[in-house]
């Protein structure tokens, strides 16, 4: 059984029993967490789709941790102009475990 979730502006499809790094949100590590914004249930075979959300359905999960991912460059430069900039920068990001999926 799966199921795919909204989160952060992002699609994840998530299984029981499986760990995923979301957009960070503002919760305690270990509080509980429930991911109401649910695209499609599949429970072996028998698929609903919602439109744009599957209606009862819902994620419960259990934060981990938080965290920081590594470090992307993003450079600018304009040709000819003896102009540069170097900017670094490092998302947040909150893992979660799925506990159960009810639809």
């Amino acid at each position: 059984m799966y199921a795919i979730v909204e989160t952060g502006g992002k699609q994840f499809r998530v299984e029981e029993g499986r760990t995923i790094n979301i957009q960070k949100i503002q919760a305690e590590a270990g509080s509980d967490l429930v991911l109401d914004k649910v695209l499609l249930v599949d429970k072996s075979g028998d698929v609903s789709v919602g439109q744009p959300y599957v209606e009862n359905a819902k994620v419960s999960c259990e934060v981990v941790a938080h965290g920081r991912d590594k470090k992307i460059v993003v450079f600018h430069k304009r040709r000819r102009q003896d102009s540069r900039k170097k900017q670094g920068h490092r998302q947040d990001f909150t893992t979660i475990k799925i506990k159960a999926i009810e639809a």
